[in-house]
């Protein structure tokens, strides 16, 4: 990818949901972020932000528009394609951790990676590395239900970016803790994408947090309003 080619781009992105009466929820969005840009979205509810993360993410598909990744069209691509795409190029961080109960934060950050088709070995080494990274080097045979809020947080973010991926999708990843710990894991993801170089889209409701990203996405009634 040359640097002048955005990592993603939409032109004229809508997704129209249609029950009786069509809801606009994105409306001919036109974006475009650079690779290694760290874009956080923020809003009302209501306002768009989880379907452009949708949208973006490939886990639901555009009414109208076009939505480019790494400079290719995806808004057509087959379910398989998408599926490929999505496991190869998008790593996803949710308000709510998903962390496998009865494995260890060694075993879930692994996990993308045995999927993925690593051997169990290297597998261990890339989930070490990153959850020494994430400061858990001493919590890794750990289960979620022996670690804290913020540290279940921590592996979630390790586990996101097992299979190196090019873009990091954030919903809300700093929603669901405390004050402090939710500026630790924002910092944590800032310090990250700044080492590694992946571009995060972070959405948001914490404007404290939002005002420190490289730009600013502000959405309302499914329009981007301001970037």
């Amino acid at each position: 990818m040359s640097e002048e080619t955005p990592i993603i781009e939409l032109r004229n992105l809508t997704r129209i949901y249609r029950n009786g009466v069509d809801f606009r929820a994105l409306d001919r969005a036109c974006l475009k972020i650079k690779k290694g840009e760290f874009v956080a979205i923020v809003g009302p509810s209501g306002s768009g932000k989880s379907t452009l993360m949708h949208l973006i993410g490939l886990l639901d598909t555009p009414s109208e528009g076009t939505l480019l990744i790494d400079g290719q069209d995806v808004t057509e691509l087959s379910d398989k394609a998408r599926s490929e795409l999505r496991n190869r190029m998008l790593g996803f961080i949710f308000q709510y951790h998903h962390l496998l109960p009865d494995f260890t934060a060694l075993e879930n950050v692994m996990m993308p990676l045995l999927i993925a088709g690593k051997n169990k070995k290297e597998a261990r080494k890339v989930a070490e590395k990153l959850l020494e990274q994430v400061g858990l080097g001493d919590r890794m045979d750990h289960r979620p239900g022996e670690l804290s809020g913020g540290q279940n947080q921590r592996v979630a973010v390790a586990r996101a970016l097992s299979c190196s991926p090019a873009i990091v999708l954030g919903d809300e990843p700093t929603g669901n803790l405390d004050t402090k710990t939710g500026n630790m894991i924002y910092e944590l993801l800032r310090r990250l994408n700044r080492q590694l170089k992946q571009t995060f889209i972070v959405v948001t409701h914490n404007e404290e947090l939002a005002a420190r990203a490289d730009r600013v996405i502000r959405l309302v009634d499914g329009e981007i309003v301001s970037q």
